[in-house]
């Protein structure tokens, strides 16, 4: 299995054991998330938007909140089932070579 097929069982296996993790490891595994995707779309050419509507940002604000406890469990646990689905995604286009044009 790959690391980033390892990365996607884990954030899935966290999100099924959410009540099991501190709010660091949740922390931490939702900036990793938020890293990962922001890469994996800068490899495939999708351009980072940087708004409160781009996903990465919900990530990085999800994972910001966290340490204060600003989000309940069910919230961590949607936003991590979204990272792997988005990282899912990602690594299809990547793997496929499938090419990604902008709108502009």
């Amino acid at each position: 299995m790959s690391s980033t097929n390892d990365f996607i069982a884990e954030l899935i296996r966290a999100a099924n054991q959410i009540d099991k993790l501190t709010a660091l490891e949740k922390n931490r595994l939702l900036d990793r998330a938020a890293t990962v995707v922001r890469e994996m779309r800068e490899q495939t050419g999708i351009p980072t938007t940087r708004t409160a509507g781009d996903a990465v940002v919900e990530i990085q604000v999800v994972a910001a909140a966290v340490p204060f406890g600003r989000r309940t469990d069910e919230q961590v646990k949607a936003v991590l089932l979204n990272a792997a689905a988005m990282i899912r995604d990602l690594h299809i286009v990547l793997d496929t070579g499938t090419e990604i044009q902008s709108g502009k």
